[in-house]
Protein backbone atom coordinates (compact mmCIF):
# COMPACT_ATOMS: atom_id res chain seq x y z
CA UNK A 1 0.00 0.00 0.00
CA UNK A 2 1.70 3.40 -1.05
CA UNK A 3 1.61 6.02 1.45
CA UNK A 4 0.97 9.68 0.66
CA UNK A 5 0.43 12.57 3.13
CA UNK A 6 -1.84 15.75 2.43
CA UNK A 7 -1.23 19.19 3.45
CA UNK A 8 -3.61 21.62 3.69
CA UNK A 9 -4.78 24.09 6.00
CA UNK A 10 -8.20 24.12 4.80
CA UNK A 11 -9.48 20.93 7.07
CA UNK A 12 -12.98 20.11 4.94
CA UNK A 13 -10.46 19.88 1.54
CA UNK A 14 -7.92 17.74 3.74
CA UNK A 15 -10.93 16.07 5.05
CA UNK A 16 -12.35 14.98 1.24
CA UNK A 17 -9.10 14.12 -0.58
CA UNK A 18 -8.07 11.69 2.45
CA UNK A 19 -11.21 10.21 2.19
CA UNK A 20 -11.13 9.45 -1.66
CA UNK A 21 -7.44 8.24 -1.29
CA UNK A 22 -7.94 5.87 1.28
CA UNK A 23 -10.96 4.76 -1.04
CA UNK A 24 -8.37 4.37 -3.66
CA UNK A 25 -6.44 1.81 -1.52
CA UNK A 26 -3.77 4.43 -0.28
CA UNK A 27 -2.62 4.63 3.01
CA UNK A 28 -3.40 8.18 3.79
CA UNK A 29 -2.01 11.26 5.97
CA UNK A 30 -3.03 14.78 6.79
CA UNK A 31 -1.14 17.58 8.47
CA UNK A 32 -2.32 21.18 8.41
CA UNK A 33 1.04 22.65 7.86
CA UNK A 34 4.68 22.35 6.72
CA UNK A 35 5.57 21.22 10.55
CA UNK A 36 2.69 18.59 11.03
CA UNK A 37 3.73 17.71 7.17
CA UNK A 38 7.89 17.42 8.26
CA UNK A 39 7.01 15.50 11.27
CA UNK A 40 5.00 12.97 8.82
CA UNK A 41 7.20 12.95 6.26
CA UNK A 42 10.34 12.13 8.50
CA UNK A 43 8.30 9.48 10.25
CA UNK A 44 6.66 7.46 7.77
CA UNK A 45 8.58 8.15 4.82
CA UNK A 46 5.49 8.29 2.72
CA UNK A 47 6.24 8.24 -1.83
CA UNK A 48 3.74 10.76 -2.32
CA UNK A 49 2.49 14.52 -1.40
CA UNK A 50 0.08 16.61 -2.06
CA UNK A 51 1.02 20.10 -0.87
CA UNK A 52 -1.40 23.57 -0.88
CA UNK A 53 0.89 26.21 -1.74
CA UNK A 54 -0.50 28.84 0.58
CA UNK A 55 -0.79 28.16 3.94
CA UNK A 56 -0.32 30.21 6.87
CA UNK A 57 3.38 30.17 8.56
CA UNK A 58 5.46 28.89 5.59
CA UNK A 59 4.69 28.11 2.11
CA UNK A 60 4.11 24.70 0.19
CA UNK A 61 7.52 25.97 -1.39
CA UNK A 62 9.49 25.73 1.51
CA UNK A 63 8.01 22.43 2.36
CA UNK A 64 9.22 21.18 -1.18
CA UNK A 65 12.37 21.88 0.14
CA UNK A 66 12.96 20.61 3.34
CA UNK A 67 10.78 16.90 2.17
CA UNK A 68 13.01 16.65 -0.48
CA UNK A 69 15.97 17.28 1.22
CA UNK A 70 14.65 14.75 4.28
CA UNK A 71 13.45 12.22 1.64
CA UNK A 72 15.03 12.83 -1.48
CA UNK A 73 12.48 9.93 -3.72
CA UNK A 74 9.25 11.66 -2.45
CA UNK A 75 6.70 12.69 -5.68
CA UNK A 76 5.17 15.94 -4.49
CA UNK A 77 2.50 17.84 -6.48
CA UNK A 78 1.30 21.72 -5.65
CA UNK A 79 -2.27 22.69 -5.25
CA UNK A 80 -3.03 25.85 -5.21
CA UNK A 81 -6.17 28.40 -5.27
CA UNK A 82 -3.64 30.88 -6.78
CA UNK A 83 -1.92 30.09 -9.85
CA UNK A 84 0.39 31.71 -11.44
CA UNK A 85 2.78 30.26 -14.20
CA UNK A 86 5.36 32.17 -11.91
CA UNK A 87 4.89 30.10 -8.99
CA UNK A 88 4.33 27.14 -11.05
CA UNK A 89 7.89 27.72 -12.50
CA UNK A 90 9.32 27.97 -9.21
CA UNK A 91 7.80 24.75 -7.22
CA UNK A 92 8.79 22.65 -10.58
CA UNK A 93 12.47 23.87 -10.57
CA UNK A 94 12.40 23.25 -6.62
CA UNK A 95 11.94 20.02 -7.67
CA UNK A 96 7.64 19.33 -7.49
CA UNK A 97 6.15 16.72 -9.84
CA UNK A 98 3.75 18.66 -10.89
CA UNK A 99 1.58 21.92 -10.06
CA UNK A 100 -2.54 21.49 -10.34
CA UNK A 101 -4.64 24.89 -9.70
CA UNK A 102 -7.47 24.26 -7.50
CA UNK A 103 -10.46 22.82 -7.19
CA UNK A 104 -8.58 19.37 -7.91
CA UNK A 105 -10.26 16.71 -6.93
CA UNK A 106 -8.38 12.57 -6.74
CA UNK A 107 -8.58 11.53 -9.95
CA UNK A 108 -6.49 15.19 -11.40
CA UNK A 109 -3.98 14.80 -8.66
CA UNK A 110 -3.32 10.92 -9.27
CA UNK A 111 -2.97 11.81 -13.03
CA UNK A 112 -0.17 14.74 -12.67
CA UNK A 113 1.27 11.95 -10.65
CA UNK A 114 1.19 9.67 -13.82
CA UNK A 115 2.88 12.70 -15.44
CA UNK A 116 5.72 13.11 -13.24
CA UNK A 117 8.22 15.41 -15.06
CA UNK A 118 6.02 15.99 -18.31
CA UNK A 119 6.51 19.32 -19.01
CA UNK A 120 4.18 21.07 -16.70
CA UNK A 121 5.24 24.69 -16.77
CA UNK A 122 4.29 24.46 -20.73
CA UNK A 123 0.86 23.30 -19.69
CA UNK A 124 0.46 25.83 -17.03
CA UNK A 125 -0.10 28.49 -19.61
CA UNK A 126 -3.93 26.61 -19.93
CA UNK A 127 -3.86 27.30 -15.92
CA UNK A 128 -7.59 29.32 -16.10
CA UNK A 129 -7.95 32.20 -14.27
CA UNK A 130 -10.88 31.95 -11.95
CA UNK A 131 -13.61 34.92 -12.66
CA UNK A 132 -13.79 37.93 -9.75
CA UNK A 133 -16.89 36.77 -8.70
CA UNK A 134 -14.75 32.85 -8.43
CA UNK A 135 -11.95 34.79 -6.63
CA UNK A 136 -14.49 37.07 -4.00
CA UNK A 137 -16.08 33.99 -3.11
CA UNK A 138 -12.63 31.50 -2.42
CA UNK A 139 -11.31 34.87 -0.36
CA UNK A 140 -14.55 34.99 1.95
CA UNK A 141 -14.13 31.35 2.73
CA UNK A 142 -10.66 31.67 3.92
CA UNK A 143 -11.35 34.77 5.94
CA UNK A 144 -14.12 32.58 7.67
CA UNK A 145 -11.90 29.86 8.15
CA UNK A 146 -9.30 31.86 9.46
CA UNK A 147 -11.93 33.19 12.28
CA UNK A 148 -13.20 30.01 12.86
CA UNK A 149 -16.32 29.69 11.35
CA UNK A 150 -16.72 32.99 13.33
CA UNK A 151 -19.56 35.08 10.88
CA UNK A 152 -19.87 38.27 12.46
CA UNK A 153 -15.32 38.32 13.08
CA UNK A 154 -15.75 37.71 9.53
CA UNK A 155 -17.93 39.98 8.00
CA UNK A 156 -15.79 42.84 10.45
CA UNK A 157 -12.33 41.45 8.79
CA UNK A 158 -13.80 42.02 5.06
CA UNK A 159 -15.37 45.19 6.42
CA UNK A 160 -19.17 44.41 5.31
CA UNK A 161 -22.30 43.86 6.90
CA UNK A 162 -22.76 40.09 8.56
CA UNK A 163 -25.96 39.83 7.00
CA UNK A 164 -24.56 40.89 3.57
CA UNK A 165 -22.20 38.16 4.22
CA UNK A 166 -24.18 35.27 4.90
CA UNK A 167 -26.37 36.45 1.69
CA UNK A 168 -23.02 35.55 -0.11
CA UNK A 169 -22.21 32.31 1.90
CA UNK A 170 -25.68 30.73 1.45
CA UNK A 171 -25.07 31.27 -2.59
CA UNK A 172 -23.04 28.40 -4.36
CA UNK A 173 -19.33 28.73 -5.65
CA UNK A 174 -19.42 30.18 -8.92
CA UNK A 175 -17.62 28.86 -11.61
CA UNK A 176 -14.22 29.50 -12.93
Amino acid sequence: MEKIVVVDDEQQFRKRLIRAFQKRGYEVYGAADVDEAMAVIHEVRPAMAVVDLRMPGKSGLELVRSALAECPEIRIVILTGYGSIATATEAIRLGAAYYLPKPADVDDILAAFAKGGAEPAAESKDIETPSLARAEWEHINRVLTDCDGNISAAAKRLNVHRRTLQRKLHKYPPGQ
